[in-house]
């Protein structure tokens, strides 16, 4: 007689949901990361771009090198403007996934729970099934001694 839990086919389900929840959640932070980084180096170019600016108009510079700079910097802004706003969304979804992600993880406490509360039972039930069928054989045993 082993113990057989009754929602095991369920819990299966929900654990395998949990680790589908965790690849998104993954995913969603490496997506999150990336568009980061790519912010950050738009941002890094920006500062880069400004201080060689700075240098060259010490130094003296052509207007038509001047409305370059500009049309760069312009080109760069909306670049910054566009990665800020996926970095915002790619957080958010982040964010999503990691509520969805301790949601799942919650349902598959909640079935572990379960479970080790009916295996707690079931060992109860065979102790005591154990000790019905000893005190069985010691009667046996006694009225066989007896006779």
């Amino acid at each position: 007689m082993t113990f057989q839990f009754r929602f095991q086919k369920v819990m299966d389900i929900k654990e395998n949901e949990k680790e589908k929840s965790l690849a998104e959640y993954n995913q969603s932070v490496n997506d999150f990361e990336n568009m980061a980084n790519k912010l950050y180096d738009s941002l890094k170019q920006k500062e880069v771009l400004e201080e060689s600016t700075l240098s060259k108009l010490n130094k003296g510079v052509s207007v038509q090198e001047i409305r370059h700079y500009q049309q760069f910097v312009s080109n760069i802004e909306k670049t910054i403007t566009h990665y800020q706003k996926l970095v915002s969304l790619t957080r958010n979804r982040m964010n999503e996934q990691q509520v969805k992600l301790m949601q799942k993880n919650i349902e598959v406490k909640k079935y572990e729970k379960l479970k080790q509360k009916q295996q707690e039972d079931y060992l109860v039930e065979l102790k005591y099934i154990e000790n019905k069928h000893m005190d069985d054989l010691s009667i046996q045993t006694y009225m066989y001694r007896g006779n």
